[in-house]
């Protein structure tokens, strides 16, 4: 009986420390007992951080575990592998910034407006908290980070096939922005300057090709000159509405080089019942006056005169209403549609109209009317009819006496000038050819041989020798 009562306690001492055997396997010794309590924070299960939050505090509190310096830390795994201190306190207590809670959670690899949750506990040496956990969404702080063109690159821009692709523009960002929508913008501005022009934008892509076209237009636009090696910047927005206001953050810019080439220009001319021409586009119609190009910014054009109330579009050729720009579908856009709006001039009076057929915007603003009127401007030297002997006459604007024109006037290979009243104590002259802004006493105007329409404004010095 004595030997069946010792067997029956060695197995049941066996079975006791098999089971416990059997309960510490199913431990988790990666992660220690809590020795001391974390208050659950007042977020709620699921928390949405916006850019508007940023200095909002974000405190934690906890049961004294004696003095010393606490850490806190948030991991993106219960067991906290691995995990992003996200301060220290040497009280029971932990303030910071949403602003602040945002960046550590970025920099544990959580995505941006991707829910995800997180866990937080308390650190005390070998001592720790327990965790809580509660999902929480991001929002993005830094900007895009451009790959190509890399810094001191040179793109290489082709007159060739305008239509091909001159270059790619790259960039990375956030490996995820969960259901959001982001908008990148790509500029590009002459080296140091801070007015970007738009090259194009993106929706949820990370590239953008390019034309040599749109860039070559984008260079000229920006300040270069055509045939001269120049430094642009470029930088990518990324822009996102997943809150009010929207986020916008820019790239640092990466720096390269182009050379523009040099664009066939072309005339754009005023047509409309607010201007002298009416709305007759013929041809032959004389008073149909063509705005004023810039050789520094390509498709920008300005005309500074006398407009009726009314209202007037723009054209590229007498005669057609094949190429036109109108008034867009919101204040101061143009539209290059056949169904194109009419830019309303409100009230009669003198006007600096401004346009760009690249941007695909206008201005239009009232300026004071000139003071002089003078009886007689004519265009004289060894290129005009009757050489530098005398003036040739030109036709004054019914509408504008500010305006003047000659049509159909032969030139020879040569030089002109402009002058008033048939003297030379006022007179315009200017180094550039074809159309430009002519000065007082300035340098005579080159022509080539041929056949032109000749514009000139004496209230601006604005000239256009356009060859027919």
């Amino acid at each position: 009986m004595k030997n069946i009562f010792k067997f029956f306690l060695a197995s049941l001492l066996v079975s006791i420390i098999f089971v416990a055997c059997d309960n510490d396997a199913d431990r988790d010794w990666t992660t220690p007992e809590a020795s001391f309590k974390l208050n659950d924070t007042s977020l709620g299960a699921n928390n949405v951080l916006y850019e508007t939050m940023k200095n909002n505090p974000f405190t934690l509190t906890w049961e004294s575990a004696g003095s010393g310096e606490y850490s806190v830390v948030l991991s993106t795994t219960e067991d906290f592998a691995a995990k992003t201190e996200l301060g220290k306190s040497n009280s029971n207590t932990f303030t910071t910034t949403i602003g602040n809670l945002n960046t550590k959670l970025l920099q544990a690899g959580y995505s941006p407006f991707t829910s995800k949750t997180v866990y937080i506990r308390i650190e005390k040496g070998s001592e720790v908290s327990n965790a809580i956990s509660f999902g929480v969404t991001v929002y993005p702080v830094n900007g895009p980070v451009i790959t190509a063109p890399t810094a001191g690159s040179t793109i290489v821009l082709s007159s060739a096939d305008q239509s091909a692709i001159a270059t790619k523009i790259t960039w990375t960002d956030y490996s995820s922005y969960g259901t959001a929508d982001v908008v990148y913008k790509v500029e590009v501005a002459k080296k140091g300057d801070t007015t970007f022009l738009t090259l194009g934008q993106v929706t949820n892509a990370l590239s953008l090709d390019v034309t040599n076209k749109d860039l070559n237009t984008a260079a000229l636009n920006a300040g270069g000159m055509a045939n001269q090696e120049g430094e642009f910047d470029f930088r990518v927005t990324a822009i996102t509405n997943f809150s009010t206001p929207s986020i916008e953050l820019k790239s640092a810019v990466s720096t390269a080089k182009m050379t523009p080439y040099k664009v066939e220009f072309i005339n754009l001319y005023l047509v409309g019942d607010a201007t002298a021409a009416g709305w007759d586009n013929s041809a032959s119609n004389a008073n149909m006056y063509p705005l004023l190009g810039s050789h520094s910014v390509n498709a920008a054009y300005t005309y500074t005169g006398y407009f009726k109330a009314g209202g007037f579009k723009l054209i590229k050729i007498k005669g057609s209403w094949d190429a036109q720009y109108g008034a867009g579908s919101s204040a101061g856009t143009l539209s290059s549609d056949g169904g194109s709006g009419n830019i309303t001039v409100a009230t009669a009076g003198y006007y600096k109209f401004s346009a760009n057929v690249a941007t695909m915007t206008y201005t239009l603003e009232a300026v004071t009317p000139p003071t002089t009127t003078y009886s007689t401007i004519g265009i004289i030297g060894d290129a005009t009819p009757n050489a530098w002997d005398a003036s040739t006459a030109m036709t004054q604007s019914s509408t504008d006496p500010h305006i003047w024109y000659l049509t159909n006037v032969t030139l020879t290979n040569g030089k002109l000038k402009f002058r008033a009243n048939n003297a030379w104590d006022v007179n315009w002259g200017s180094d550039d050819e074809d159309f430009g802004i002519g000065t007082q006493g300035g340098s005579d105007i080159t022509v080539k041989a041929g056949t032109y329409n000749i514009y000139f404004n004496d209230s601006s010095g604005a000239f256009s020798i356009i060859k027919q």
